[in-house]
């Protein structure tokens, strides 16, 4: 029961962030810094993770394939597939949840063990809108850094190959045009989107309505790093189910 009551809270915390929104001016200046914050500031993570996850992946790939029967060409392929359809959207997403879930649980959560919620809502403003709504918006520029991790993800793939001496570079571009669907790259940034409103309203939630003080707002932060993930490995299932099941 105690689930079922958080997860009805939060729904009904994501209908109370659509009302009464805050006036336009305040909210872009509010938006144009959560963006600062939460995607920008993570560019570098991100992009170094990536490079090096695509490396890690070509050698492993070149390592398993070393019959003289298989092409070269299937490095690229395999690497190409591994970073689109899943560690550029998910493994950047489990990281996003850590860094930025955690800033934006901790953030909220110092606002309202020092009454600055209460303020607000005494001032007659939807505490959740002026909070929730610009990190939602921020968040939805999300798959612009997955394209990102794509690409950073398959250079190091190449450099891996190449440098390594694990495929001819020939090859491995050969590999990464097989075959190649463009639905996977729109299944990716569907899933970016999807996992981009989970990491702004989950540790959101967590950040809200935490009681408590101090130490309270380490744990609150934890506890949302931990649930983000959970939701997000059950949403990349479903997901995959219904977009390429």
């Amino acid at each position: 029961m105690k689930y079922l009551e958080a997860i009805g809270k939060y729904f009904i915390m994501i209908w109370e962030v659509f009302k009464k929104p805050t006036k336009w001016p305040i909210m872009k200046s509010l938006i144009l810094k959560e963006i600062d914050d939460l995607i920008y500031g993570a560019m570098g993570i991100i992009i170094f993770i990536s490079f090096f996850i695509g490396g890690v992946v070509t050698i492993q790939t070149a390592l398993n394939l070393n019959s003289p029967l298989l092409p070269k060409s299937l490095i690229g392929f395999a690497t190409r597939q591994s970073v689109i359809l899943e560690f550029a959207p998910t493994f950047t997403s489990i990281i996003m949840a850590g860094k930025v879930g955690s800033y934006i649980t901790s953030s909220i959560g110092t606002m309202r063990v020092t009454e600055q919620i209460d303020a607000l809502e005494v001032m007659g403003v939807n505490s959740l809108n002026y909070l929730v709504f610009p990190k939602i918006i921020a968040t939805m520029i999300y798959p612009f850094a997955v394209a990102i991790s794509m690409f950073v993800g398959i250079l190091g793939g190449w450099i891996a190959a190449v440098f390594g001496g694990y495929a001819p570079s020939g090859e491995f571009i050969k590999g990464l045009q097989m075959d190649f669907d463009s639905f996977h790259v729109t299944y990716a940034f569907i899933k970016s989107v999807v996992f981009a409103f989970v990491i702004a309203t989950v540790p959101s939630y967590h950040g809200f309505y935490m009681k408590g003080g101090a130490l309270e707002v380490g744990k609150a932060s934890t506890t949302a790093f931990v649930w983000t993930s959970v939701v997000i490995i059950i949403v990349n299932y479903l997901l995959t189910q219904l977009l390429l099941g």
